[in-house]
């Protein structure tokens, strides 16, 4: 086998050279393909496999017809990969490139021209001798050659040119991408003027011919790796990369050691498929390596913003406890001396000025409610907020609050009652936090109902305890429900007509969880009433 793979040395060097330059195209392609350096990188790739493989047959075969078209297709593809070379140097390393007039309606027309005059008679009119032993066919150039001769040279000279004078123009710190891919070029274009100019040419020595395609090697390598060296390749595109070429080369030495005509087809095949599936595989495992980084990259920005929010939650926490301790203070002041005044310590006041005064009273105590609701959201957010459990009967605390908001009830017209266990139901509760919740949700109810019924209801069942506030009123709009217990949020029908915040729901939420319950709210609809229940453990 060792034997049959050496006498089929040129062969395997060909198959060698298509299946890395062409993965290597295709990777970097697939590390960006919106840059116009990797596009005109994946050409050039593309160009020097397709003109390795035409180098390569054009010298196997002895038909003259057959050998004519090769020879042709080999200038055709060569003038491809000159001018693909002139054009990645040009564009290189940008990403985005916006084409002169002279590329676009100058160079980019004879290009074409001069392609369509590589397959006509112009360029190789014949052949003089055809291939016997150690020797190979000489082709009869026709006029043509000189349009070949004249643009290759242009896209050769003109790309070293470009590349030149980039790498003297960039940065000292920049140099090095220009540089490596200079020293490729470099390599590989004086190996092509040794090999296939000056031994053929003055000793005879033809046999190199048929390797020309390897010479391709270094620019493409010193190129990818200046692509790829500041932003390099994950591990796992590199082991999908050296995988599709080890298993594209095992399959193409099933090719060389066949001896029937119709497995070295299947394995040619084989082959080829290999190459397009290699292909495929790379490009899905730099898709997940940039999902991976994109993600990684969201995340961090997503710690980022977190940090900021909190340090933003902090400063507001911060200036919120300062303000309503600062503020309730002089609070305080103000219904000590109100109350001093009404019991007449200051002298004799008329009822209109005690009315006044109360109104004023009232408005501090409303002030101060405020004030303790926001200072109550800090502790909630802060987890400060303290708690002491004692075994209770809900029963006379539902009672109570009923009691008590009975004359706001009165005062709208609405009927308001308490539908109560007569046994005692014990819950560990407490007393001040959770009778918070259970007022806030009547108070609520009342301020929420126009007319009709404001009722309370408690129940245990499953040794759970609900307690559940139905009215009459306004109703919740479906898309609400999912966000009534956030912060701030207020019915948009109502906030002009109905003074809050939009914390009370908020932290009774935040206490009945303290509780290990829960609160929700259920409505048919905008006009229909709703009803809100919290449920908490029946204690043992």
């Amino acid at each position: 086998m060792a034997e049959t793979l050496f006498s089929h040395l040129d062969v395997l060097t060909v198959a060698i050279t298509v299946a890395a330059i062409s993965i290597l195209g295709f990777v970097v392609f697939f590390n960006d393909r919106t840059s116009i350096t990797n596009k005109s990188f994946l050409g050039l790739a593309l160009a020097g496999s397709a003109w390795s493989i035409t180098n390569y047959l054009s010298y196997q075969f002895s038909s003259p017809a057959l050998l004519i078209w090769l020879f042709r297709f080999v200038l055709f593809f060569a003038l491809g990969y000159t001018f693909m070379l002139f054009q990645f140097f040009y564009v290189f390393p940008l990403k985005k490139m916006r084409w002169p007039k002279w590329y676009t309606r100058g160079l980019l027309p004879v290009l074409f021209f001069a392609e369509l005059l590589t397959l006509s008679p112009y360029t190789f009119t014949g052949l003089e001798a055809l291939r016997t032993a150690g020797t190979v066919s000489v082709a009869q150039p026709g006029i043509g050659m000189a349009v070949f001769g004249i643009l290759i040279l242009f896209d050769i000279v003109g790309a070293f040119v470009v590349l030149a004078g980039k790498l003297r123009h960039a940065p000292q710190g920049e140099r090095a991408p220009y540089a490596l891919v200079l020293a490729g070029a470099i390599i590989t274009f004086t190996c092509h003027i040794i090999f296939n100019f000056i031994l053929p040419v003055f000793f005879n020595a033809t046999q190199f011919l048929q390797f020309g395609g390897v010479l391709v090697i270094p620019l493409i390598a010193f190129t990818t790796y200046a692509i790829v060296r500041h932003h390099l390749l994950n591990i796992k595109v590199f082991a999908a990369e050296a995988l599709t070429f080890f298993l594209a080369i095992v399959t193409f030495g099933q090719v060389i050691i066949a001896t029937k005509i119709i497995t070295i087809i299947f394995q040619v095949i084989a082959f080829i498929l290999v190459l397009i599936f290699g292909i495929l595989l790379i490009q899905s495992v730099q898709r997940e390596v940039d999902q991976r980084e994109e993600l990684e990259r969201l995340n961090k920005k997503i710690e980022a913003d977190k940090e900021e929010l909190e340090e933003l939650s902090r400063f507001k926490s911060q200036l919120l406890s300062l303000a309503s301790h600062q503020i309730r203070s002089p609070l305080a002041a103000m219904k000590g001396f109100i109350a001093l005044i009404q019991s007449g310590a200051y002298g004799e006041v008329n009822d209109k000025v005690k009315e006044t005064l109360g109104k004023v009273q009232k408005s501090a105590d409303d002030l101060i409610g405020l004030i303790n609701t926001l200072l109550d959201v800090r502790k909630v957010e802060e987890g400060k907020m303290e708690y002491a459990f004692t075994k209770e009967d809900l029963v006379p605390l539902v009672k109570g609050i009923v009691d008590g908001i009975q004359p706001l009830a009165m005062a709208k017209k609405l009927t308001l009652t308490a539908e109560l266990p007569a046994t005692p139901v014990m819950a560990s509760i407490d007393h001040e936090k959770f009778k918070q919740v259970v007022q806030n949700l009547v108070d609520n109810a009342i301020k929420y109902t126009p007319s009709g019924f404001v009722k309370a209801s408690l129940a245990v069942a499953g040794g759970k305890i609900s307690i559940s506030v139905s009215d009459s009123g306004l109703g919740i709009p479906a898309d609400l429900v999912p966000h009534l217990f956030e912060e701030f949020i207020r019915d948009e029908r109502v906030k002009k007509e109905i003074r809050g915040t939009g914390l009370g729901l908020y932290i009774a939420r935040r206490i009945t969880e303290a509780h290990g319950g829960t609160l929700t709210a259920t409505s048919p609809g905008e006009g229909k009433g709703s009803t809100f229940t919290a449920t908490i453990p029946l204690a043992a």
